[in-house]
């Protein structure tokens, strides 16, 4: 795997370790598309904050913002979720055999 693999996983980590963005990201999946002045009416911070929570999560690719007339309209990127959670699948897949094997070679030596 790639180093940029790893930094966007590290990108995605970051932005799902913060509740407001995972209420947001919630929210978003729910409507489908939504803009931020419609997610502000929905949390608990200002516009000027959900922007912010907007850029991370466009940053780590868990959204993505189109453009109708004035409005910018965000979506949830699936695809970015799927990835990050078999990266995450497949890291504790080779955690479980490392155990395994430690516990193997413990219980030889009894």
């Amino acid at each position: 795997m790639a180093t940029t693999d790893i930094s966007n996983f590290e990108n995605v980590l970051i932005a799902l370790a913060d509740p407001t963005r995972r209420e947001l990201l919630d929210v978003i999946a729910l409507r489908g598309q939504v803009t931020a002045t419609t997610l502000a009416t929905m949390v608990t911070v200002s516009r000027q904050a959900v922007v912010k929570h907007l850029t991370i999560l466009k940053d780590a690719r868990l959204v993505s913002s189109n453009r109708v007339g004035r409005e910018v309209r965000y979506k949830v990127c699936p695809q970015q979720l799927s990835s990050t959670a078999e990266w995450m699948a497949n890291l504790a897949a080779d955690w479980d055999r490392k155990l395994e094997w430690i516990k193997s070679i413990a219980e030889d030596n009894k």
